[in-house]
């Protein structure tokens, strides 16, 4: 069942409820309020018929008992004796000396007597309220009260009958209108009910509408309920959510496809030294070459030898660098400074480079040799990426910041493709694969720099453009 159908069945029900329950409870209290009136009015009525019956008898008594009954009764009858309220009196023997035919057409006879059996006679009649009764005779009501007066050396008893039938029969009509207003109004509130349930819950709809055509593949989709309730709420966080999922889908495709490239790129590698190991191997092994050819042979099989070895050793250190946690000691930049400075001024001279090692004096804290190969990694592609001349400049500079060290490596060489930038750290990535093979590289050298960088919780950003050069900036927290 939806959640609308669900809201819509629960509000109606609760409406449902509190309006009977508070409707039947009105009328149940008038009703109770209208028949304690008649009961009350019947009892004080009984009481002045007992008071007067007693008065009058005692005016007569000399008279005889029966003549004193009956001529009482001749005296105060008629003025009791109305409003739809019928008298009588009988004696404890049966003997009925007023309203003994209208017990009899009426059929209350026996049940009468029923009540005089059950009158309790040590009652006060003060209190006669006990000897009130409401019976349901033929499905009529009537209203019984009944007293005892004690004459003479009998016991008399003085009753009223009034038939309150249309006090129930109105209960019983406004009972009927009111189930039928009950189901009008619910009727008419229903369809309210409906519209709003189903006005409240289109927005968790729509979103469910949302999800759906997002997991079938349409990740561009975002809700755009902004109002500032709960749904607003669960909207926005539902689109981020939908953000979040699609940037890892993305980064998840991403590392897929690097893992894609890699294996590609490596199975490459591998496959042109090994190219040429295999075919100088079979020229010497089935051609008489002459000894400067053998020497050729010789050199190209040792040389790839190493160029495999080489990627060996930067792959197996690419892998195990996680595995091996680093020290942190503390490294004096002047001492990095000058080795770097020595490493560099055979490669300078060698490519006719003007370089420049300036780093400001402070200590960081690091792996001396990770971090003297970061820095020679990171001076040896900028080597690679400028042409013989007397305009080829590059400068490593170290600068102290207030928490952290900054080491910049600046080129004037060919620079790096915008679109590029952010891929240059991958592992066999290059940025122009036949210079790079040419001048020895796979393409580990960046990847290799990102990881110890990482190591050392510091941050690298690349800065390039295509003709101009490169900077590179590193930064090192201090602490």
């Amino acid at each position: 069942m939806r959640f609308a159908d669900k809201l819509f069945l629960t509000m109606t029900a609760l409406l449902t409820g509190m309006f009977a329950l508070f409707g039947t409870w009105m009328l149940s209290l008038d009703f109770s309020q209208l028949l304690n009136k008649e009961i009350e009015q019947g009892n004080n009525d009984s009481r002045t018929f007992h008071f007067l019956f007693e008065m009058g008898y005692q005016s007569t008594e000399e008279l005889g008992e029966d003549y004193a009954i009956s001529k009482t009764l001749n005296s105060i009858v008629t003025s009791v004796e109305r409003d739809g309220r019928h008298m009588f009196v009988m004696r404890d023997d049966g003997t009925r000396f007023y309203g003994g035919e209208y017990l009899e057409s009426m059929g209350f006879a026996e049940e009468v007597d029923s009540l005089i059996g059950t009158l309790d006679t040590a009652e006060d009649p003060g209190s006669s309220i006990r000897n009130i009764s409401i019976r349901r005779i033929d499905g009529n009501y009537y209203m019984f009260a009944i007293t005892m007066s004690a004459i003479a050396d009998s016991n008399v008893y003085l009753g009223m009958c009034k038939e309150l039938t249309d006090i129930y029969s109105a209960r019983g009509n406004l009972l009927s209108r009111y189930r039928i207003a009950l189901l009008c109004l619910l009727s008419a509130g229903g369809v309210g009910i409906y519209l709003l349930s189903r006005y409240i819950t289109h927005p968790i709809s729509s979103l469910g509408r949302l999800a759906s055509r997002i997991a079938d593949g349409d990740y561009t989709l975002r809700s755009q309920n902004k109002s500032g309730d709960e749904i607003g709420a669960l909207a926005r966080d539902f689109n981020r959510m939908a953000d979040r999922l699609v940037e890892e889908m993305q980064i998840k495709i991403r590392e897929a496809k690097q893992k894609e490239d890699f294996t590609a790129a490596f199975a490459h590698e591998l496959k042109t030294p090994l190219t040429s190991i295999i075919g100088y191997a079979d020229m010497l092994n089935s051609l008489k070459l002459s000894e400067e050819e053998c020497h050729d042979a010789y050199f190209y099989i040792y040389s790839q030898g190493k160029r495999l070895e080489s990627l060996s050793h930067k792959l197996l250190e690419l892998v195990s660098m996680d595995k091996n946690p680093i020290i942190f000691r503390p490294i004096p930049t002047k001492e990095l400074e000058q080795n770097l400075r020595i490493t560099m001024r055979p490669v300078w001279k060698q490519r006719g480079v003007r370089g420049k090692v300036e780093m400001e004096k402070a200590v960081i804290q690091g792996d001396a040799e990770l971090l003297l190969s970061l820095l020679y990694n990171l001076m040896d592609n900028a080597v690679k990426a400028m042409d013989k001349g007397d305009e080829s400049f590059m400068l490593m500079k170290g600068t102290c910041l207030k928490d952290f060290y900054e080491i910049k490596v600046v080129d004037n060489g060919r620079g790096i493709p915008e679109e590029e930038i952010s891929r240059i750290t991958e592992a066999f990535y290059m940025v122009d694969k036949s210079r790079s093979r040419k001048e020895g590289g796979a393409g580990i050298g960046m990847a290799l720099c990102q990881k110890i960088i990482q190591l050392h919780n510091g941050t690298m950003v690349v800065q390039s453009r295509l003709g101009e050069g490169t900077v590179i900036k590193i930064t090192f927290p201090r602490g």
